[in-house]
């Protein structure tokens, strides 16, 4: 791995042709195995799997503005917003110029009295499709329907099935290229960890520190979004609240920082605690230290072969940490899921569902894991890693500093 992020004839990098044709064997792969004749993808995520295209980022959460068409005999049909479509034309010559044509939106539902029609209109097309290539006759998968799509495959006696558990399954297992664009995000989730320690100091606000953070993220090439920066410090650490606000930072003060960013389309999430100003204390030093215990304690089990349940197994459960009566009341404090082209693949790691629910572990699974601890409405300390799974094992990719809280400024 070079961990260089443009291209050059001089070194072999990333190859993208490779990683674009192996998504779609992938997903192609398992789309047979399940019966499926196509699978039409409404989530942006699975779009870029079986097409390697990239719409606007605020399509991402109005399915249908774009989607994507996957048939069995590995044609792919992308739907774009509009004359985007020439744009896709223009920048994708793996996808046959016929292919890429305009989409059938109701954004949501906002289309009013005309939403069901639209929604004919794109499932017609998908119907037309199924019969050209001759597999009208199996079942049609589908990542997302909403009330709309449900009545016109009823009306339409359209054959449809669940299709997003198999994409989830196709890309659960990364590809070598997929683990280094993964790895490479990583460093620049690192990277803006770093960054993040320099500028902080008493004084300034959490919302100044997300945007000094934005500011050096989107500067690097490759980064298409940044997802979510969480900044929470002092009392709004605990309850994590998983935000930003313009609190000021106060000398001595606890800090959780997330770095939540795409690059090239692959996903980070990366925790970590700093005391801006001073020292912590030891009652939050040892708050911290349960937390790094319980992550090292879940990833040390990490290999091909165990299971979900073996991981959260390694965490106590909520009621004996915190007196919650239910497991879902802690939800996402002891928490692992999985990375790639989402923030959520597969696997989930939690005590709510993995200890009756669990999934296998498999080589080149990429995944975080991240735990807590904290004093209501005072401080909270948090800690993140992720981790590539390897033949025999596990690589631990993220590598600023975790053994102890942070002391910056």
């Amino acid at each position: 791995m070079s961990f260089g992020i443009v291209g050059t004839d001089v070194m072999e990098r990333i190859n993208w042709v490779r990683l674009r044709e192996e998504k779609k064997k992938k997903a192609l792969k398992i789309m047979k195995e399940t019966g499926l004749g196509a699978i039409l993808t409404m989530y942006e995520e699975n779009i870029r799997y079986i097409s390697s295209t990239h719409g606007p980022e605020w399509t991402k959460t109005i399915p249908g503005l774009r989607c994507g068409l996957l048939l069995s005999d590995g044609e792919v049909i992308v739907y774009e917003q509009g004359d985007t479509k020439y744009q896709t034309i223009k920048h994708s010559p793996w996808l046959k110029k016929e292919n890429v044509r305009y989409a059938y939106t109701w954004t949501k539902g906002a289309a009013g009295p005309a939403n069901e029609n639209q929604a004919k209109k794109l499932i017609n097309t998908v119907k037309k499709y199924m019969v050209d290539h001759g597999v009208a006759d199996l079942p049609l998968g589908v990542d997302f329907a909403d009330m709309n799509m449900l009545k016109v495959f009823k009306d339409l006696n359209i054959d449809w099935v669940d299709g997003l558990m198999p994409m989830l399954k196709a890309r659960s297992i990364k590809t070598d290229d997929e683990l280094e664009a993964l790895e490479i995000a990583a460093t620049i989730a690192d990277s803006a960890h770093y960054e993040a320690s320099r500028i902080m100091k008493p004084g300034i606000r959490e919302n100044e520190v997300v945007a000094n953070l934005m500011k050096y993220i989107v500067s690097v090439p490759g980064v298409e979004h940044i997802e979510n920066l969480i900044v929470c410090s002092g009392p709004n650490g605990w309850p994590n609240w998983r935000t930003y606000t313009d609190r000021f930072i106060r000398y001595g003060d606890l800090v959780l920082i997330d770095i939540v960013i795409v690059w090239n389309g692959y996903y980070t999430c990366h925790y970590r605690t700093y005391c801006v100003g001073g020292q912590p204390t030891q009652e939050q030093k040892d708050g911290y230290q349960q937390a790094y215990d319980w992550l090292y304690d879940a990833i040390r089990v990490i290999k091909p072969g165990v299971t979900t349940k073996d991981i959260a197994s390694k965490w106590p459960t909520a009621k004996e940490i915190w007196g919650y009566q239910e497991e879902d009341e802690a939800a996402a404090n002891l928490w692992g899921h999985g990375l790639g082209l989402s923030h959520y693949d597969l696997p989930v790691v939690s005590r709510i569902f993995s200890l009756d629910y669990p999934y296998p572990i498999e080589e080149n699974m990429f995944f975080a894991l991240e735990t807590q601890q904290g004093k209501m409405f005072e401080w909270g300390t948090r800690v993140e890693s992720e981790i590539r799974v390897t033949k025999t094992g596990h690589k631990v990719v993220t590598k600023f500093p975790d053994e102890e809280i942070y002391c910056v400024g």
